[in-house]
């Protein structure tokens, strides 16, 4: 029959597997705190990752054993909308001034607004 388009992934059965990746993450994590409402335990561990490797595939998260690929991918792109990321080309990443930043402590990302 008709083969699914690239977006067809992102429907109902993917939006599971990322809940599942980030319920996964969280419990990893259950005793992490983040540092706004919008954040995520895993992603201060993702930004610290990327300051390190400047420009990255979230991939690396997977390989890294930070989280999975997949909910690693959608952090990013969180984190992109909130301005602490700066996205490349699609899956390629880099920390931006804000991240850096945030990252020594000079910047709340409670007081961030995301790019909608």
């Amino acid at each position: 029959m008709d083969e699914p388009t690239p977006d067809a992934d992102r429907g109902t059965d993917a939006d599971e597997e990322i809940d599942d990746a980030a319920a996964e993450t969280d419990a990893d994590d259950a005793e992490a705190e983040t540092d706004a409402d919008w954040m995520e335990p895993a992603d201060r561990r993702l930004l610290e990752f990327m300051q390190a490797e400047d420009a990255f595939e979230p991939t690396q998260f997977d390989e890294e054993g930070i989280c999975p690929a997949r909910y690693g991918s959608y952090r990013c792109r969180e984190l992109t909308k909130y301005g602490l990321l700066k996205q490349h080309i699609p899956g390629v990443y880099e920390v931006t001034d804000a991240g850096e930043r945030y990252l020594a402590g000079d910047l709340d990302p409670s007081d961030l607004e995301p790019d909608e």
